[in-house]
């Protein structure tokens, strides 16, 4: 860190004239005994060296305003790597652009007006200059940029939220009694800082590549922003009753759980889970068939769980529209629709999604045909059709803002 003289390499206090005797012994005098080796906790180790070493640091008094807290300054230097050096408008300047683009870089970003105090760093002026070179070599429009900004911005403060909220907080608890939470903070996040770093880069690029192999196998080059989607919402039965009934520490588990369930089987079954709103999961597939799949595991799962509501799926496809991670559109609002309308346990399709079940194979037209092709699979001496799913139309009925639709049940073939 720096203003730190004593890093985990320095020799502090080592005599290193050669012919030091510090015990008053003679040359001839027996070794002493190695002393036995003692387990250590590098969280406590680590504690007791950040506490000496802040002993030893003295903050400068342009970095501390009336509000902030000395250990809050140490940790950000820690995380940051840099001391804070500019003023928003020296580091606009540094990076070389305006201070119009650089406020909209920083908001996109998340991060809140600062006026003009000393709170930013060489990785700022970095960071800066970055997004603007790829805007002068032409490889983003501004516009564009400042969505890089944005969308990062976005998912990053969501995890850091969560990390601090539920990882650390979990893992601070004091290894020794009388040791502090702070006390705990600075080495832990020391110790973890670097290894969490590689991860969240190795997760990214596996999520671009994955992201990156969908794109390119689009039919066109339309179909890579507005691509056809199997788009599905699963909703808790009865969520606003619960928060009145529930701890606030038992919803927050309850809603922990379902997230977690939900996340895990759309990921193992091949879809993607866009986004958590607590009660409701939003989730995408190519395939039909996977989001058929997904939605009926959830059902059986969350049936399978005494501790959940009744769930409800509602599915629609077609023409979706992506940005920054999310979907918009006419199918995603239909999705929407059809789960609050679905009945309890239950997964309600739009006609688009039938057809296309139909069309790949997943499911037949209705029994008449699947029992026709059974028969007349037995006449020729062949394999008869399997099918995964049934349908079952349900009557019309209108559904605000979409007009008149024709849902189907979708079931499990038995």
């Amino acid at each position: 860190m720096t203003g730190d003289d004593t890093g985990p390499g320095a020799d502090v206090g080592t005599d290193t004239t050669p012919d030091a005797d510090p015990g008053g012994a003679g040359p001839d005098a027996p070794e002493p005994a190695a002393p036995e080796p003692v387990a250590s906790d590098p969280v406590a180790d680590a504690a007791a060296d950040a506490a000496r070493r802040a002993e030893d640091r003295v903050d400068r008094p342009e970095d501390l305003d009336s509000g902030d807290d000395p250990l809050a300054l140490r940790l950000e230097g820690l995380i940051l790597g840099a001391e804070r050096r500019y003023t928003p408008f020296q580091a606009a300047r540094s990076a070389g652009v305006s201070m119009e683009l650089a406020s909209r870089f920083w908001r996109a970003m998340g991060f809140a007006d600062i006026g003009q105090a000393r709170a930013l760093t060489e990785a700022d002026v970095l960071a800066l200059r970055r997004l603007a070179g790829l805007v002068e070599a032409g490889l983003l429009s501004e516009a564009m940029a400042v969505q890089v900004a944005r969308s990062t911005g976005q998912t990053t403060a969501r995890l850091a939220e969560w990390q601090i909220d539920s990882f650390l907080e979990g893992l601070t608890e004091p290894p020794e009694p009388g040791m502090t939470r702070t006390e705990v903070t600075y080495p832990l996040i020391e110790l973890l800082l670097p290894e969490l770093e590689e991860f969240l880069v190795y997760v990214w690029r596996r999520q671009l590549a994955a992201a990156t192999g969908r794109v390119v196998q689009a039919a066109d080059d339309e179909e890579m922003v507005d691509r056809r989607l199997a788009v599905g919402f699963a909703d808790l039965v009865g969520f606003t009753r619960l928060t009145r009934r529930m701890e606030e520490e038992e919803l927050g588990e309850l809603v922990e759980a379902f997230e977690t369930t939900a996340a895990d089987l759309v990921a193992a079954h091949g879809g993607r889970l866009i986004k958590t709103l607590g009660d409701e999961v939003l989730y995408a597939a190519d395939d039909a068939g996977i989001a058929a799949e997904i939605a009926l595991r959830l059902i059986e799962t969350m049936a399978h769980d005494e501790t959940m509501p009744e769930l409800r799926v509602g599915i629609a496809f077609g023409t979706v529209t992506t940005r920054m991670g999310d979907v918009f559109g006419t199918t995603v609002n239909l999705a929407s629709r059809l789960t609050s309308i679905a009945p309890r346990d239950a997964v309600l399709v739009d006609g688009a999604f039938a057809e296309e079940l139909t069309r790949t194979g997943d499911a037949p037209a209705s029994e008449s045909e699947a029992a026709e092709a059974v028969t007349a699979a037995e006449k020729e001496g062949t394999e008869p059709p399997t099918y995964r799913f049934a349908l079952q139309p349900m009557w019309q009925r209108p559904v605000r803002g979409l007009g008149v639709v024709e849902p189907w049940l979708l079931t499990r073939r038995t």
